[in-house]
């Protein structure tokens, strides 16, 4: 949308005002209200314009309860109007939200103020309304987090009284909780929560936070299926569960089935070194007995873009699809992600995207040297920007797999911002309508960089005819010109368009576990057959 509108309930949508417009290149408007008398507070009115992916202006401003009644309202008679609207002077790339009297900016890039320097991936408080009339300058900013090489912000939750960190150390999870005093606006830190990082993944959900400070806890590991537990933060300053693993928790609500034997296996975290010397971690998940065979039927996955990061998660479909057979699978949490926060990210942009891939050779070749498997006991499978990431598996280096699964993939790096959603990838990735094809984009385009002359090993292409965010042409042409390339017959290349089904690649459940076994399948049958030869 490029436009905002007031709306009143019980009139015409196309009656309503336009009260805010963005400009043609924006990639978005939008705009919110957010109440925080809860917490002593203000009711904060917002408005954004998402310049592209990453960075966006934001104004903001405090209002009355009666500002927000339609302009007819008797409540509204006696009532002045609003402040203006102030632009809010952050960095363009930072997250603004509002806690009770206080505003939280989380940094994606170093800001200096005032001769002080905060740090990329800090989280920061500092008085709303001070800010908003007087600017930075005037205003005193408390970190509530500051990164280290280990660890980084993953998100953030509040409950009544208390703020709860979600800190991401070395990939692993951990809980950290801060408690609000409502007349000074301290927030001080409360011990007894998680001592060591966990791996795991964890998410908390509201319950309601404008009463009181429970919430929901959700947990699930590569072989734990994910539990839902009721949990009370205030739990934390009982005397009883001083000591307590999960101290927080009241009950466990319920926890979802097994749908794979677990039993012998074992979820470990190592690190490969990449071409620069960075230590990139991937997770491990295979049977104990298997290590150094070098022929075991290895899986390994990523995806290395948008900040988005790989956690510890339950592995249903490759837990029943690929490590009951016995095979071994592997998530790398390669840059481009935000394992380690915006820098980690940022780290694999535009002109550095070729350290994503970098991390990735780095990690492929960390288990083949383990003894684990070999270049042809190893499948590598992504989708979307993953599937652009094994794609330039496939052209740069054809010879450390033996069987590729690329889905959904972006795959023409020349002409992606021209098909449907590809224009607001751009911050990502680059322009290639300037310099940025010839410095550096052509590298990683896999649809401009196949020879007719290389040894490629098999691979599946799969699709969805009415994808709205990657075009299916990429991987029509890509699959088209392998077929009109290879005259000897020489390359296995397959191809499976699906005509239903969005960016996910299916319609329905059906559908989603017909494409996952077709691509698991592909896999471990080119594997195995490679391993007898």
């Amino acid at each position: 949308p490029r436009t905002v509108r007031e709306w009143v309930r019980g009139t015409r949508l196309e009656d309503a005002p336009v009260v805010f417009e963005g400009e043609v290149s924006d990639v978005s408007v939008s705009a919110y209200v957010d109440d925080q008398r809860h917490r002593n507070g203000f009711i904060y009115e917002v408005r954004y314009r998402a310049l592209d992916f990453y960075n966006s202006k934001k104004w903001a401003r405090a209002v009355e309860f009666e500002h927000l009644l339609a302009p007819d309202d008797p409540l509204r008679d006696g009532v002045g109007e609003p402040d203006e609207f102030r632009e809010v002077d952050v960095p363009a790339d930072s997250e603004m939200d509002f806690y009770g009297r206080f505003m939280f900016l989380l940094l994606k890039s170093d800001w200096d103020v005032n001769g002080t320097k905060f740090i990329t991936g800090s989280l920061l408080k500092v008085d709303a309304h001070n800010f908003l009339k007087h600017g930075k300058e005037k205003s005193q900013f408390e970190i509530l987090f500051q990164p280290t090489p280990e660890t980084a912000l993953e998100t953030y939750y509040a409950t009544k009284n208390y703020l709860v960190l979600q800190i991401m150390e070395n990939v692993k999870s951990k809980l950290v909780f801060h408690k609000h005093d409502f007349e000074t606006g301290a927030l001080t830190h409360v011990y007894g929560a998680d001592e060591e990082a966990q791996i795991r993944a964890a998410y908390i959900g509201g319950y309601d936070p404008r009463e009181n400070d429970v919430f929901w806890f959700t947990t699930s590991g590569f072989m734990q299926p994910s539990t839902l537990y009721l949990a009370d933060a205030a739990k934390l300053e009982t005397k009883e569960n001083i000591g307590c693993s999960d101290p927080y928790i009241i009950s466990r609500i319920k926890t979802l089935p097994n749908f794979y034997d677990t039993n012998g296996l074992e979820a470990t975290q190592r690190f490969a070194i990449s071409k620069d010397g960075t230590k990139v971690p991937y997770f491990l998940i295979c049977h104990k007995d298997k290590f150094q065979t070098g022929k075991t039927p290895t899986m390994l996955y990523g995806y290395g873009g948008f900040e988005i990061s790989l956690t510890p998660r339950y592995a249903a479909t490759s837990g029943l699809a690929w490590l009951e057979r016995g095979g071994a699978y592997v998530e790398a949490n390669i840059r481009g992600g935000g394992e380690y926060g915006p820098n980690w990210h940022q780290a694999a942009l535009k002109q550095n995207k070729n350290k994503s891939y970098e991390d990735f050779i780095a990690v492929a070749e960390d288990l083949i040297s383990s003894g684990l498997c070999s270049a042809s006991t190893l499948a590598t499978r992504g989708g979307s920007n993953g599937g652009l990431l094994v794609g330039n598996m496939l052209t740069m280096r054809p010879d450390l797999f033996g069987a590729i699964h690329c889905a959904v993939p972006l795959l023409d790096m020349k002409k992606y911002h021209k098909l449907l959603a590809g224009a607001s990838w751009m911050a990502e990735y680059g322009n290639p309508d300037t310099e940025d094809w010839d410095t550096f984009l052509n590298k990683y385009s896999p649809y401009h960089n196949l020879k007719d002359d290389e040894e490629y090993p098999p691979i599946l292409f799969t699709t969805s005819t009415r994808d709205d965010r990657v075009h299916p042409a990429h991987a029509r042409k890509m699959v088209k010109k392998m077929w009109d390339m290879d005259k000897n017959g020489q390359w296995k290349v397959h191809y499976y368009e699906n005509i239903e089904g969005g960016h996910g690649g299916a319609a329905d459940s059906k559908q989603s576990a017909f494409m996952t076994a077709l691509a698991y399948d592909f896999c471990w049958n080119t594997l195995t057959k490679n391993s007898t030869k």
